[in-house]
């Protein structure tokens, strides 16, 4: 693994504080989140970023990958691309005390103040050859098929499906949802507008319907739903929500931290109720609000100024505070036309799909975290 400017995948922890007398700031999680407030610190403490994978990945922008997958070559990037001047542990963390996290390697990375970013369990690769390279097979998977099942009906199957749509016209798709509209995230309006959106493509839409994926067996081109209806499809994708990564924390010393949904109770500085140097953002809170990715950034932000704050020794009541953002979304709906629910209006067509779809704020993230918007990752 490459060094640019600071020691990358240590091999051990370092004892006091880090070089220059900085604080040290250890972050979980290297996603959304995680890699926004990671490249927000580097200069201003000693930061060690740990995360099972090498790569951030931008993930509303995975769909668009799968129909397009050189478009994953800007969207997925090494994490020592925006980490230059920090370190990075390519491995899962698996334990947390009051001063160390331990990782699957069997390292221990001491720290001063904590951040908490993993989100939502996805098991993607370690390396982003072999990320791409998933990409190009999914995308071999739809170019060879003339049936596609889509199994899940919230922002990621309606957004599959429309990408599909769009681009290869003469494919049969079909969505199967078990809930009663599609988006339940957001209001009944957008919901109905995006159903007739699908149907105006062609997409066949069932509802309130499931799908037992275990009883497929490889090369099965025959579906049943749980009404009894039979779907004929030549491959499926699996569209359904993905558990929070928090399990492992339940023998930590956050276990009493965790909400009945598994989520970590913070307070309005995001900082972990009961403890005074543990942040968490992203997902994995209890903030009470739509998880997207733009509010993960959002409270990215209010840490890392906090973070420095506290680092500087400044006074507990100067702590900038995150508030709970209102419902809003924009769903993009293939490359020119998206959906959005707005606090003024819901919108669908081609003026939400200028503000999202043709480059799905691709390289607006990347320049946040000081890559070039355009350039391609090698």
């Amino acid at each position: 693994m490459g060094n640019r400017g600071g020691s990358m995948d240590t091999q051990h922890p370092r004892a006091g504080r880090g070089s220059g007398g900085s604080r040290r700031v250890v972050v979980v999680g290297g996603g959304v989140a995680g890699s926004l407030i990671a490249k927000s610190l580097q200069f201003h403490a000693d930061v060690t970023l740990i995360d099972p994978k090498e790569y951030f990945e931008i993930p509303w922008a995975c769909l668009r990958s799968m129909v397009e997958p050189s478009f994953a070559e800007r969207s997925v990037i090494h994490h020592r691309d925006y980490l230059t001047n920090g370190c990075l542990i390519t491995s899962s963390a698996i334990n947390i005390t009051k001063n160390e996290v331990m990782t699957a390697e069997g390292r221990s990375v001491v720290y001063d103040y904590l951040v908490i970013a993993t989100g939502h369990a996805d098991p993607v690769p370690k390396s982003r050859g072999e990320r791409l390279q998933q990409y190009r097979a999914d995308n071999k998977k739809i170019e060879k098929a003339r049936s596609i099942l889509i199994v899940g009906g919230g922002p990621t199957g309606v957004e599959l499906a429309a990408e599909i749509a769009v681009d290869y016209p003469d494919k049969k798709v079909t969505l199967v949802h078990k809930g009663s509209r599609l988006l339940q995230f957001v209001g009944l309006k957008a919901s109905m507008k995006s159903l007739a959106w699908l149907k105006s493509k062609n997409v066949e839409v069932k509802m309130q319907q499931s799908v037992d994926l275990k009883s497929i067996s490889e090369g099965d081109k025959t579906y049943v739903t749980s009404e009894g209806e039979t779907i004929k499809a030549d491959c499926h994708f699996l569209c359904t929500g993905k558990p929070l990564s928090s399990q492992w924390l339940n023998e930590t010393i956050l276990k009493d931290s965790l909400d009945s949904d598994g989520r970590i109770k913070v307070d309005e500085n995001l900082r972990v109720r009961g403890f005074k140097n543990v942040f968490a953002i992203g997902d994995i809170t209890d903030v009470k609000e739509i998880k997207q990715g733009y509010l993960a950034e959002k409270q990215a932000l209010v840490a890392a100024k906090n973070l420095q704050l506290l680092m500087a020794g400044g006074s507990e009541s100067k702590l900038a505070t995150y508030a709970s953002q209102p419902a809003q979304a924009i769903v993009s709906l293939g490359r020119k036309e998206a959906l959005a629910q707005l606090t003024f209006a819901t919108i669908i067509g081609r003026i939400p799909g200028l503000i999202k779809s043709k480059d799905l704020f691709v390289g607006k993230t990347r320049k946040q975290r000081g890559i070039d918007p355009h350039a391609v990752n090698s």
